[in-house]
């Protein structure tokens, strides 16, 4: 078994378009790949544009007899299905043969939030006795008081913010552009940061296009970094909870829904392209208040 020449160029432009247009991930990307490739291989050089919804159909059988997990068909579903729509824009094949295919029905989760209490608590024991721990107070912060997502924060440079008017700007998934907001108390971390921090982690001269968060060799400080750095402080004020930066973006949303914000400023905040995807957040709003109220009252 093997791959079609030609499909395999179609897959590197393929993988060019997601990296340049759309602006995805190493590791979506990656999956996304992995995912076409293995359709490839199992095809066994058979012409993209030979391939019908049957050839599909065939392959969707072949993968259900691996105990993949629902959410991991869907994923291969989605990355397939993105390929030929690819393909068929560039006009390379004349149909999308996975557009009569439905992915498996997947049971709705709500996301996991911390309490504000639980949030000061982790912030309130971040050391900030050195530089880089100074610099993991303010990006925790920021990730809680502006529910950016961790590749958005990892990703800001100097020109991105505007302190004078509370805003950064930051550029979300497809590269789209969007403010967020951060108050007064957080600005003053930042400036703190910029004006007393950063020369002590790298000497490095600041330029506009300069990374905001430097680790020790002057380096934009990558996700992986931050993550390690969240899971230090989680285990040492003991949470029992399973913590992620993105866990900071669902306790931001869920936060702003309980104190009565409108649902499409909260949309506009967190940079959501369809309102559905935060309507989950009034779900776990709900969910929070039945929990005080069975805790609280007397008929309950």
């Amino acid at each position: 078994m093997g791959v079609n020449e030609k499909s395999k160029e179609y897959l590197s432009d393929f993988k060019s378009y997601l990296k340049v247009e759309k602006n995805f991930s190493k590791h979506t990307i990656r999956a996304y790949v992995q995912d076409i490739m293995n359709f490839l291989i199992w095809a066994n050089e058979k012409e993209l544009n030979k391939i019908d919804a049957k050839d599909f159909s065939d392959y969707l059988y072949f993968i259900g007899q691996m105990n993949y997990t629902k959410t991991t068909v869907a994923r291969k579903i989605a990355s397939i299905r993105a390929f030929y729509r690819f393909l068929y824009t560039m006009e390379i094949v004349d149909y999308n043969p996975t557009d009569t295919t439905k992915g498996p029905k997947l049971p709705k989760s709500l996301p996991d939030f911390l309490t504000t209490e639980e949030i000061e608590n982790l912030l309130a024991n971040i050391k900030i006795t050195t530089p880089a721990g100074y610099r993991n107070r303010v990006i925790f912060e920021l990730l809680w008081v502006s529910g950016m997502r961790i590749s958005e924060l990892s990703g800001l440079n100097f020109e991105n913010l505007n302190l004078e008017q509370n805003e950064i700007k930051v550029f979300g998934k497809g590269s789209k552009e969007r403010i967020v907001l951060v108050p007064n108390k957080t600005k003053e971390l930042i400036l703190n940061y910029i004006n007393n921090v950063y020369n002590l982690i790298s000497e490095k001269n600041i330029t506009p296009s300069s990374p905001l968060f430097i680790n020790n060799t002057g380096y934009r400080l990558q996700n992986q970094s931050i993550r390690k750095a969240l899971k230090q402080v989680v285990e040492s004020v003991e949470l029992k909870k399973h913590v992620t930066p993105h866990v900071f973006r669902h306790s931001f949303a869920t936060r702003l829904l309980e104190n009565g914000a409108d649902l499409r400023v909260v949309q506009e905040l967190l940079g959501h392209a369809s309102i559905s995807n935060t309507q989950i957040y009034t779900h776990v709003s709900t969910r929070r208040l039945k929990s005080v109220y069975d805790s609280s009252h007397p008929r309950a």
